[in-house]
């Protein structure tokens, strides 16, 4: 299932992005009007999250295009906080609207009330790195012919985070933010952990085939995993 976040605030961007992963949704971004518009009329996502505010297009604008074109369900981001501006998104055919700033996981429950009143079903509570499946609700690993992995919540954080950015290096701070909280953990609290992952999940834990440290940088979990 398809969500398409149009916002130029790419730091927000990737804040929505990534609790709309963990929800099993599969994630579009534009950071423009124009561009968000491209995405919307090829990939007919199942939600659009709108800024108003938008380089090339105004997103009162184009929430008023969309919503003459389809009946795709749209959430409306904005500064502005008046009574006026409220009635003038949602007349303009928003299902909802959040003033900024607001909370992701807020933004995660108005669009799962959205998409409950709409008739759609919500993404399953998975997310799948290739052959990686990961229960959210279960806080496990499950691989096609092998017994699930019981994860402890901290090792779920890390390789959840692994999984939504897989392919990719993440460097060590983001990994400790994401996992401890802002301030939180350090180095050696991170490699412990890593090391206690890996004896969950390789086939030779001295070996890692999956969690590779990237030296002076942070960790990734490979790309290429269709040897599992």
């Amino acid at each position: 299932m398809n969500a398409l976040i149009i916002d130029d605030d790419l730091v927000l961007s990737d804040v929505i992005a990534f609790m709309l992963k963990k929800e099993g949704f599969t994630i579009l971004a534009a950071h423009d009007g124009l561009t968000g518009l491209k995405l919307w009329r090829e990939s007919t996502p199942a939600i659009v999250v709108l800024d108003w505010e938008l380089p090339q297009g105004n997103g009162l604008e184009i929430c008023q295009y969309i919503r003459t074109q389809s009946t795709t369900p749209i959430i409306m981001l904005t500064v502005r906080d008046s009574d006026e501006d409220i009635v003038r998104a949602l007349s303009a055919g928003a299902d909802d609207y959040l003033t900024k700033p607001f909370s992701p996981t807020e933004l995660v429950a108005r669009i799962q009330a959205i998409l409950r009143r709409s008739g759609q079903h919500l993404p399953p509570k998975r997310i799948v790195a290739q052959h990686f499946r990961l229960n959210v609700d279960l806080r496990r690993l499950e691989r096609d012919g092998e017994e699930p992995v019981q994860l402890t919540r901290l090792e779920y954080r890390l390789l959840e985070t692994l999984m939504l950015h897989h392919g990719q290096v993440l460097p060590t701070s983001t990994l400790l933010d994401r996992i401890w909280g802002h301030g939180q953990g350090d180095n050696a609290m991170l490699k412990q952990l890593v090391y206690r992952l890996r004896q969950k999940i390789e086939r030779d834990p001295s070996h890692p085939e999956y969690i590779q440290a990237v030296p002076g940088v942070g960790y990734t979990l490979v790309q290429d995993l269709t040897t599992l």
